[in-house]
């Protein structure tokens, strides 16, 4: 695992930013595993500059992300889908029939799931998997759990991550309290992975996640397991190694 820290939040969204238009550049019809949050926008639109420069080139990209909320339309505004159309792929000229978000309207949560893993399956290995850091340690929707999840599973989001979440809505009660999430194994099957983290808030949990013993408790902690990890924090964030 390589850790590079920057000095605030921009610094590491141009970091990753870079990483990201690298591995297109290097393979031009890559695939990305692409994360939403507030952690990744400003990477996404680092990434909006170097293609509106004509530095960048979508066109053969495609996209599979880790995450979507159970029950939300691809039009409602604080579905995952919506978040990626808004913040990168309407911005850019990537293909959107080979961008794919997890169907958050599917009821049946095992065809959801299913269907999912059909996708992923269907592109071999995700070149570059772009993760956030959740404050309990969770990546994607992956919560602190007993077993590591192996494919796309839906998950009871804990309250931890619905309390961070309630900001994006307009109270709580509007807060979804499932998802569907992308497994552990197909993370871990990335070729590459960039984990962005940034705040002091985080600190504790880098150091748990990238120090600590490896445990579904802490499900980022598998990481340290990869052959092939970057890190990309902000000097806040990294403050406790």
């Amino acid at each position: 695992m390589k850790i590079i820290q920057a000095e605030n939040y921009d610094q590491m969204s141009h970091i990753a930013a870079n990483y990201i238009s690298a591995q297109i550049t290097l393979k031009p019809d890559c695939v990305l595993g692409l994360a939403t949050g507030s952690s990744p926008v400003g990477t996404y639109q680092q990434l909006i500059r170097q293609y509106q420069a004509g530095d960048l080139d979508f066109s053969e990209v495609s996209s599979i992300n880790l995450d979507e909320y159970r029950g939300l339309s691809p039009e409602n505004d604080q579905s995952y889908r919506y978040f990626m159309d808004t913040n990168l792929f309407n911005h850019v000229n990537i293909d959107k029939n080979r961008t794919y978000v997890p169907d958050g309207l599917e009821p049946d949560s095992h065809k959801a799931c299913r269907d999912y893993d059909a996708i992923i399956r269907t592109h071999g290995s995700i070149d570059l998997q772009l993760l956030g850091l959740g404050n309990n340690g969770h990546i994607g929707f992956n919560e602190p759990a007993d077993t590591f999840a192996k494919g796309t599973h839906c998950v009871d989001l804990t309250p931890s991550t619905i309390q961070a979440n309630a900001r994006f809505f307009a109270s709580m009660d509007e807060v979804p309290k499932q998802a569907y999430t992308m497994g552990i194994q197909s993370i871990m099957q990335a070729k590459k992975i960039l984990v962005i983290v940034s705040g002091t808030a985080k600190a504790g949990i880098v150091k748990e996640a990238f120090t600590g013993p490896v445990t579904p408790q802490v499900p980022a902690s598998i990481l340290q397991l990869h052959p092939d990890v970057t890190v990309v924090a902000d000097k806040d964030a990294l403050s406790l190694l």
